[in-house]
């Protein structure tokens, strides 16, 4: 108990810096996106200014200036940002360790599919990260790199491949975790290996009046861009594990290719928006992609709800006590779970009448609960409770709880 206790604890902290630390790259790589794309060029050419821009903010006035190359001589102090890439990585490759691979047969694995140990799961998810980067350095450092159109699609090609491997290896939870780590793995490692050795590239030739290494600036902006737009398809995958219509599909690779384009052009349209012409087609098809995935993947059961036989309260009582108190009590018995996830207890029939609505929705409709299927419900158990919710519906019990 107080292991459990204490390792609860150690995630909610790994949880918040990894968020925290992710803010910081994010944002700081959100701010300077903006400013490049919003300096005033062309004024003060002379003095090697590419362009500026003045600001306000927080009652304080701001002017940036963007050098062609670089200043005649380098300041007493520069600020570099790497850290909050660093620790992103360090931080979320210690949450996958601790919820994905310490309990695999809840949180990685899923039953239904097949039968992987925990340790073969870990080993797969490690290869996934390891394998995504060498599979994209190595596509960064061909023939690719002049064609840079190619190379973007055989990219977004790899994760799409990825997404429908994982999403028929794992559980939904645990495919889609992995994709974004490996999509987070590449955008660090890309700031590791290519953009701030570029950028030291630059000071050193500063420094000693040499040349820099053209090709290390070339391959630094080639590796900045994808990171630009791989940004929102990985929030979206930090967030998918709160809405399990995402994961639990039996459509979910299907999703996050689809929502990873939408993420993909919503971006694209706030890089070129202060061109000249009009860009809201991208907005545009983005909302409508999103709208025709979420139609396209209705789960069936929700469609063929009222054909279902009519079922007792016993019936599903026995199931709920059987299937979901193992982790959905007032006292757990699931080892890792000290209290019930989300706060959802369903010990009484008042309380799985009250949550009426999302038993459906995560036991029938997308299928994510139980966890990796741990206390193995079977597709029967699947359609009392639809027949049940179906009936409750009926008479205007079944309300969705908030």
């Amino acid at each position: 108990m107080i292991g459990s206790y204490i390792a609860e604890w150690i995630e909610l902290a790994l949880r918040w810096a990894h968020l925290t630390v992710g803010i910081a790259w994010i944002g700081a790589s959100f701010y300077f996106n903006w400013l490049e794309n919003r300096l005033e060029r062309g004024r003060d050419e002379a003095a090697g200014i590419e362009g500026d821009l003045w600001a306000i903010h927080g009652g304080g006035f701001y002017h940036l200036q963007k050098y062609a190359v670089a200043p005649q001589q380098l300041p007493p102090q520069l600020h570099w940002f790497k850290w909050e890439a660093y620790f992103t990585l360090f931080t979320g490759l210690a949450l996958l360790v601790l919820i994905f691979y310490l309990d695999a047969r809840v949180f990685l694995l899923d039953a239904s599919l097949n039968d992987l140990s925990p340790l073969q799961g870990a080993v797969i998810g490690v290869l996934t990260l390891v394998g995504s980067w060498i599979v994209y350095d190595g596509m960064c450092r061909s023939f690719l790199r002049d064609r840079q159109q190619l190379l973007a699609t055989l990219i977004f090609a790899w994760f799409a491949v990825l997404a429908f491997v994982l999403c028929h290896l794992f559980s939904g939870r645990g495919a889609y975790i992995h994709v974004g780590a490996a999509i987070g793995t590449i955008m660090v490692l890309n700031v590791m290996a290519v953009i701030i050795p570029s950028q030291k590239s630059l000071v050193d030739a500063m420094k000693s009046d040499a040349e820099r290494d053209a090709e290390l600036g070339r391959a630094a902006l080639t590796r900045s861009r994808h990171n630009n737009y791989l940004t929102l398809p990985v929030l979206f995958i930090m967030i998918a594990s709160h809405y399990p219509s995402t994961f639990g599909s039996p459509w979910n690779w299907l999703i996050l290719i689809a929502l990873g384009v939408v993420g993909i052009l919503i971006r694209h349209f706030f890089n070129i928006r202060h061109l000249a012409g009009s860009k809201w087609w991208l907005p545009a098809v983005a909302s409508a992609l999103f709208v025709v995935i979420v139609v396209l993947t209705i789960p069936k059961s929700m469609l063929n709800l009222y054909d279902l036989k009519s079922v007792t309260m016993e019936s599903v009582r026995g199931i709920i006590h059987e299937r979901c108190t193992v982790c959905h009590s007032a006292t757990p018995v699931q080892p890792g779970f000290t209290v019930a996830p989300g706060g959802v207890v369903l010990d009484s029939d008042s309380q799985i009448e009250t949550m009426a609505a999302r038993i459906f929705s995560t036991a029938v409709a997308s299928r994510s609960m139980p966890i990796g299927n741990v206390s193995k419900i079977s597709e029967e158990e699947r359609q009392i409770i639809a027949a049940w919710y179906a009936q409750l519906s009926q008479t205007g019990q079944g309300q969705p709880s908030q």
